[in-house]
């Protein structure tokens, strides 16, 4: 009889027509305020890879954990990106917390990269900034999912540069040694 894990790497070697297809899984949320997947998704297709996309769309950022595990699981999926917009209450930003110790889990039990794409509500003072803060978030972390599906090494060469996703680069410290 054979693991689940057996399984999961079957699925995962599928090829259609002879080409190995790679696949992304992409959890979204309703609660978002704004269609985060499809920033996502837009450069996951303009990457070089033959990748294709699952979508797996749930309630809130509480429901991410268990929608990443069975993209990985059951859809096969090497890598996902769980995107959320918490609310600004005190009780948004517990959830949230609870949400990112979920996703954390699940990348240790699945072996997988979940990159945790959250913009929280008071992120901004207007809805334009917010929307500026959600697109820049959504589209370099997915630039980073593809980066890491290439490999490990795909991203060392912005190791130590200060790269941030939503707001502007921090940069590097200067070392004048």
């Amino acid at each position: 009889m054979r693991d689940s894990r057996e399984c999961r790497i079957r699925v995962k070697q599928r090829s259609y027509g002879g080409i190995s297809i790679r696949k992304i899984g992409i959890a979204d949320t309703m609660f978002a305020r704004a269609d985060m997947f499809s920033f996502a998704e837009k450069v996951i297709k303009d990457s070089e890879l033959s990748v294709k996309i699952e979508r797996y769309t749930v309630p809130g950022v509480k429901d991410l954990p268990v929608a990443c595990k069975k993209l990985v699981e059951e859809h096969g999926c090497e890598i996902c990106m769980a995107l959320g917009m918490p609310g600004p209450e005190d009780i948004d930003k517990t959830c949230t917390h609870e949400a990112s110790q979920g996703i954390i889990q699940c990348q240790l039990l699945t072996n997988r990269h979940i990159i945790e794409v959250f913009v929280h509500a008071d992120e901004a003072e207007d809805d334009k900034k917010l929307l500026r803060i959600v697109k820049d978030r959504t589209t370099k972390h997915a630039h980073n999912a593809v980066a890491l599906l290439k490999g490990k090494t795909e991203l060392s060469g912005s190791a130590g540069q200060g790269k941030r996703q939503g707001h502007a680069d921090a940069g590097p410290l200067d070392d004048n040694r």
